[in-house]
């Protein structure tokens, strides 16, 4: 292998992997490492790899002819896609190694777990040092960083310690907010609850609005509900209605009650509203300027870090006021006109109003023909005073469409698939 000898792993963790051909196949999320009966250390037998559509593979050591913190390479295009299932003698090193509370021999000195190198010696990967941070007693200091050999560590086998979590968060900082909440169904409900309680809040609503609907709840339930209620605040109102709706209706009424009332109201207008129609999936959200606008100004507006990319794909014209639900519709404005037109017209020359608006009563079916229809990625949604009161994006569309357990890893899933770069499935 064209690789360093040795390679610490957490610094592997979301390094992409790259077929021969230079094209990303994936991104690394774990090292599985085999335990033997013997004292000698556990063997690394490979990597799990984060592919599309959110499915976990194995990549046996093997296939890879280059590995560092850069850049993770396949000797081959040809990979077992089925999803990864750890076998009862293997070890998944980030997961159940870091920020465990362990000792150093022969002194007995406590720390945690903040990385594991693995090293090759004659063709084998094997876990040889354990990169510890000590244990001081006193919060004001940082312990000292130790690098122990593996026979010198004690507490690495048995279960693993779910008390520390800033190493693990750590690890996960940087990933999106769908990559984190999949490595979160990966690990043990009070481990995966202790890592989420210590996201911030707006980092927390992320991760929810990307969980099954199961760990959402059980997750929300495990916070007190002050915390819970600060959390729903900083999701986005149609999303927050989604996670309350699969609450009991007291439950509900409690948490609403805690929130704001300026980031309440709008959630309880959307639990009023049937699921399957357009109503039900709807933000109440979306970009609303006044026909004086000029395109200056909603190019601006779209420009918001904030805005998901369907919803600033488009600008809702209506007379004020501009919160939902507004004054009479009067048409939209999809960001590419806007980038046609001088910056100083007004968007009520240029908006568009012969597309009929969605009811939301429309049931979803109907929504998703029509959008397809008419290649749009939002359409509005008006009451029958023709006032704005929402709009559905393709996004919304998309996650009533897949299956309810569309975003759990664990659901059942074809073994085996072939991507776009001839991948066949086979284990070779």
């Amino acid at each position: 292998m064209s690789t360093p000898t040795r390679v610490y792993i957490a610094r592997l963790a979301s390094v992409a992997v790259y077929d021969p051909n230079g094209d990303q196949v994936g991104r690394v999320r774990d090292a599985v490492a085999r335990l033997r009966p013997t004292k000698r250390p556990p063997e690394v037998v490979g990597l799990v790899a984060e592919m599309p559509m959110r499915r976990r593979i194995f990549l046996s050591i093997n296939r890879i002819i280059s590995i560092d913190a850069d850049a993770v390479v396949l000797g081959t295009g040809t990979l077992n896609l089925r999803r990864f299932e750890k076998r009862p003698n293997e070890l998944l090193v980030l997961q159940e190694l870091l920020d465990r509370r362990v000792q150093i021999d022969p002194a007995g000195q406590a720390g945690s777990v903040v990385d594991v190198a693995m090293e090759s010696t004659r063709g084998e990967w094997t876990l040889t040092r354990v990169a510890i941070r000590e244990h001081t007693g006193r919060l004001t200091r940082r312990g000292n960083l130790h690098q122990v050999e593996w026979d010198r560590v004690r507490g690495l086998s048995g279960i693993a310690d779910t008390r520390g979590t800033a190493n693990l968060l750590a690890v996960l900082e940087d990933m999106r907010p769908a990559d984190l909440a999949n490595a979160l169904q990966d690990l043990p409900d009070a481990r995966r609850n202790e890592v989420a309680a210590a996201l911030d809040d707006e980092r927390l609503a992320d991760v929810l609005s990307e969980l099954p609907e199961h760990d959402q709840v059980e997750i929300l339930a495990a916070l007190d509900r002050e915390r819970a209620a600060d959390v729903l605040e900083q999701m986005e109102p149609d999303d927050a209605a989604d996670l309350l709706g699969e609450l009991p209706p007291p439950e509900q009424d409690v948490l609403l009650d805690l929130m704001e009332p300026d980031e309440a109201d709008p959630v309880r207008q959307l639990l009023k509203y049937t699921p399957g129609t357009a109503g039900g999936v709807m933000t109440s959200e979306p970009v609303i300027l006044p026909p004086d606008a000029t395109v200056a100004e909603a190019l601006a507006r779209v420009r918001e870090p904030q805005l998901s990319p369907a919803v600033a794909a488009q600008v809702f014209v209506t007379r004020a006021p501009l919160t939902t639900p507004t004054g009479r519709y009067l048409g939209m404005v999809h960001f590419q006109r806007l980038l046609r037109e001088p910056p100083a017209d007004l968007l009520g020359g240029v908006v568009v109003n012969d597309i009929d608006p969605l009811r939301p009563t429309t049931p979803l079916p109907e929504i998703t023909r029509r959008m397809a229809t008419y290649d749009l990625v939002a359409m509005p949604v008006i009451d029958r005073n023709n006032r704005l009161v929402g709009a559905v994006t393709v996004d919304d569309v998309l996650d009533h469409l897949l299956p309810r357990d569309w975003r759990d890893r664990h659901a059942a899933a074809p073994a085996t698939a072939t991507t776009d770069q001839g991948l066949d499935g086979t284990d070779g």
